[in-house]
């Protein structure tokens, strides 16, 4: 298990940003971070233990029409999410910020 915390989540070479091992209580934010943080027309792999269908609410809520998601994968114990930037979004001032982390 991954005992270190990152408060920047980092897509791998292969484009794939794993959030299994992240808790709950910073996974969202952080992966909407990456979202914001993506340039236009980039894209990433979003791996996870379930579908994320509140972080997908969220994305068509607050930036309509800025990003794309396809399910590139969905069974009981994983999920992989191709999420694209379409168009510019801007940080929102009600976005959580990720919590300090001590060891």
């Amino acid at each position: 298990m991954n005992t270190e915390c990152s408060l920047e989540p980092t897509i791998g070479p292969d484009g794939v940003l794993d959030v299994r091992e992240l808790p709950c209580s910073i996974k969202h934010g952080l992966v909407v971070r990456t979202c914001l943080n993506l340039p236009v027309g980039g894209h990433f792999i979003l791996w996870n233990h379930h579908n994320p269908q509140k972080l997908l609410n969220q994305l068509a809520v607050e930036w309509p029409g800025a990003f794309a998601w396809d399910v590139l994968l969905d069974t009981p114990e994983e999920c992989r999410v191709k999420i694209s930037k379409l168009k510019a979004a801007a940080m929102k001032a009600t976005l959580p910020t990720p919590p300090v982390c001590s060891h």
